[in-house]
């Protein structure tokens, strides 16, 4: 009886390893296997889990996006000591999330405002001065969803993609959006 209770749980076992190897290569559901997704530069979704319960720092919009931008515990609090309008960096394990969705008009509001519609991808970064010396300490890394599969996948852009982007804002630590006042 043993050895069958054994056998069988190691047939489950590989089972649900194999399904979640190519869960991480193909893509993953919305749900918790989204976490299983890695970067070809290495940077795993699951740095960022729970991201959605996160702080928000900041908004933006243009005209084909509507993006709320999340920190972590660590981001916000070193918004709130002052950084980095006080001169000082972000420390190592600040990590931040842009999370974008295609916008839509309301049809419930009595006045005209665009709403979420489609979430399309979610776009982190994250401080480590090791392993992102090139790049002002900052990893960064997409993750695309696809609403018709309820999928994520990793986007093959390596992880200093956002740094040509973000050099701008060298002098605020490569952050552009300011913890604002609430």
């Amino acid at each position: 009886m043993c050895v069958i209770l054994v056998a069988a749980l190691a047939v489950f076992v590989a089972a649900a390893s194999s399904g979640a190897g190519s869960a991480a290569r193909s893509g993953a559901g919305s749900g918790e296997d989204k976490y299983l997704l890695k970067t070809t530069s290495g940077i795993a979704f699951s740095d960022f889990k729970g991201y959605e319960d996160w702080s928000v720092i900041s908004s933006a919009r243009t005209d084909e996006v509507l993006k709320v931008i999340v920190g972590n515990p660590t981001m916000i609090n070193a918004y709130k000591a002052g950084v980095p309008l006080s001169g000082q960096a972000f420390p190592d394990g600040s990590r931040a999330v842009k999370l974008q969705w295609k916008p839509k008009k309301s049809t419930e509001a009595q006045f005209a405002v665009d709403v979420p519609d489609v979430f399309s991808q979610a776009f982190v970064m994250e401080k480590d001065s090791k392993r992102f010396p090139k790049t002002g300490g900052w990893g960064y890394a997409v993750f695309n969803y696809d609403a018709a599969s309820d999928k994520y996948t990793a986007d093959p852009s390596p992880s200093d993609c956002g740094n040509a982007c973000h050099t701008a804002v060298k002098a605020k630590d490569y952050i552009f959006h300011p913890y604002e006042k609430r």
